[in-house]
């Protein structure tokens, strides 16, 4: 795969970090917290209600890995474990995808702010390309590949 079709965006490789058999994890363009990376089915499905049982096990199981990782990595002590199903719900991309932020002691002043950070998030990155508090496809390579390390004997 050289390119990830994620809903209406193309997903470099070099912004993968693992894959599975029905999923795909890959790093955020604008993270709302250190660590805050995305997990997908490789399938184009718009609602977690359209996603197959296996897909829904593979996408799960795959979040359960990541996640304990990426909390690690990022000396966090929590993780929040976020999806937005559906365009009231926050979702802006059209295609399932959990978000995996690493958490830490006081990182929001009301922990729930996390919420509205996230809305606020999803809702900048799908108005506007050309922000300039985009992160550069460099940096987030080198992410990517610092994470994928993590992830070599998991399969």
């Amino acid at each position: 795969m050289s390119v990830f079709r994620f809903g209406q965006h193309l997903i470099r490789t070099t912004q993968i970090f693992f894959q599975s058999d029905l999923s795909v994890a890959f790093v955020n363009i604008k993270p709302v917290v250190r660590g805050h990376v995305l997990v997908s089915p490789k399938r184009l499905v718009k609602r977690f209600k359209d996603l197959s049982r296996d897909e829904i096990t593979d996408l799960f199981v795959s979040t359960q890995i990541i996640a304990e990782k990426i909390e690690s990595a990022y000396k966090g002590t929590s993780c929040t474990i976020a999806i937005q199903d559906g365009p009231d719900a926050g979702q802006t991309v059209n295609h399932v995808h959990v978000h995996i932020l690493p958490r830490k002691p006081g990182d929001f002043e009301e922990n729930d702010q996390i919420y509205s950070e996230l809305n606020a998030h999803s809702k900048s990155v799908a108005l506007d390309s050309t922000r300039s508090d985009r992160r550069t496809e460099e940096d987030m390579g080198e992410e990517a590949a610092s994470l994928a390390k993590l992830f070599v004997s998991t399969k």
